[in-house]
């Protein structure tokens, strides 16, 4: 039972790594790949390993999701008036 939702986490880890590739939008690629790296936090725990799986959700999944997204949308305008000029 364990190793099929080891495979089912690890499933969803890579399609929601491919979601993110294949999104248009910037924001929807990035909250996808923090998707990608909570999986990866649920399956840590799972596999019965608390303390990596902290570090994985906070910094991976919560952390540079956040930083990512702040970057994205601070350089949205100015790409924009970048080609106006």
């Amino acid at each position: 039972m364990r190793e099929l939702v080891v495979y089912l986490l690890c499933a969803s880890i890579i399609a929601s790594g491919l979601l993110a590739v294949r999104l248009a939008s910037l924001m929807a690629a990035m909250v996808s790949g923090g998707l990608a790296s909570l999986f990866a936090a649920v399956c840590y725990v799972v596999l019965g390993a608390p303390d990596v799986a902290m570090t994985e959700a906070s910094i991976g999944s919560g952390l540079s999701t956040l930083i990512f997204l702040y970057a994205i949308r601070r350089t949205a305008g100015a790409e924009d008036s970048a080609w106006r000029s």
